[in-house]
């Protein structure tokens, strides 16, 4: 029998974090389950730019990431690690529900588990947001946590 893979959106909000304690105790109920915390940092390939901005734009990148990792990604796989569960971290740049989705797909997840922000703009009125765009594209169920 394969292992279970849960793959958990975590954006550093209350909702990410209670996303993150049900993907937790799903997996330990389960048992033989592996739970991979990706942070998703929304970024356009569509921009049209010097030389130079692109090399700052890729400085800016590189700090993201380690931001990422050394703030949300990283104290999150610690403590998950401490409570026994066999864990992983990823962060990635590009946009978050096909994101998640790929990393599903590439961990041939039984699920995805994100939080509901319920702080919407403009943007996610005209374009929806990602929780909306992950539960109408995704290749695996959605769950999410309020």
């Amino acid at each position: 029998m394969s292992k279970t893979a849960i793959v958990v959106g975590l954006d550093g909000s209350e909702a990410g974090a209670r996303a993150l304690a049900f993907a937790k105790d799903r997996a330990k109920m389960i048992g033989e389950c592996s739970v991979t915390i990706c942070y998703v940092i929304e970024w356009s390939p569509f921009s049209f730019q010097t030389p130079e901005e692109n090399e700052q734009r890729h400085k800016r990148r590189e700090e993201e990431l380690k931001l990422a990792h050394d703030r949300v990604i990283d104290p999150a796989v610690a403590q998950a690690r401490a409570e026994g569960l066999d864990v992983s971290g990823i962060v990635r740049h590009g946009d978050a529900a096909d994101i998640l989705d790929d990393i599903a797909r590439a961990q041939n997840a039984s699920q995805i588990v994100v939080g509901r922000v319920g702080v919407r703009g403009l943007k996610e009125r005209l374009f929806g947001g990602v929780t909306g765009r992950l539960v109408a594209a995704a290749s695996v169920p959605v769950t999410i946590i309020p």
